[in-house]
């Protein structure tokens, strides 16, 4: 990964220009609240367990979510540069999460804590609408998964995810990507060779 200084100012502009617009002092607000976290390769994010206690955007780097089922594991969600992820169920019930989060590249996350960001949201209505859109965002691609794996045929599943994350699709393993679309190597094999020669 690159070495370059990520200023927590640039990342709540970024934030901010991609869910809600905000004044000076609502990015001051909102950049006092970062936290800059750094994983390499392997490192696990959150494990099965842990209270999910923050809403993480990763500024550059991937992550994916998993759980254990039946001994195997489950890939739920592939992020990448400049995406939010969280465990949901976790961050609002206050319980431990039945999820795992690992960090498949080098990977840089700035964490909004949400005990603070609903403070700050409570008397800034600018950083209330981008947690509004967050949780929205949020809901959107885990319908849309659900979606996904409930009515596409596996072709189907494939191409929208490559034309959903094609940055993921170039960067992740292979045996997660046909975990997350729930199909076996095999045969995110067989449907990547027909793909290919459709094109």
């Amino acid at each position: 990964m690159k070495e370059s200084i990520v200023d927590k100012r640039d990342i709540a502009r970024e934030l901010a220009r991609k869910y809600s617009t905000m004044t000076h002092d609502e990015l001051d607000t909102l950049e006092s609240i970062l936290v800059p976290m750094r994983f390499a390769k392997g490192d696990m994010i959150l494990k099965e367990g842990e209270v999910c206690r923050y809403i993480y955007y990763v500024e550059r780097g991937l992550i994916r979510q998993y759980y254990y089922k039946n001994g195997r594991e489950i890939t739920e969600h592939l992020g990448e540069d400049h995406t939010i992820f969280m465990c949901i169920e976790s961050l609002f019930k206050e319980e431990p999460t039945r999820l795992q989060v690992q960090a498949i590249e080098p990977t840089l996350v700035f964490a909004l804590p949400k005990a603070r960001l609903e403070e700050v949201a409570m008397h800034n209505v600018n950083i209330q609408i981008l947690y509004r859109k967050i949780l929205e965002e949020s809901l959107i691609i885990s319908q849309q998964h659900a979606d996904l794996v409930r009515f596409e045929t596996a072709q189907n599943r494939y191409k929208r995810m490559c034309k959903m994350s094609p940055q993921v699709v170039l960067r992740a393993p292979l045996v997660y990507i046909a975990s997350y679309l729930q199909m076996t190597p095999e045969t995110l094999s067989r449907v990547r060779s027909s793909t290919l020669m459709d094109d």
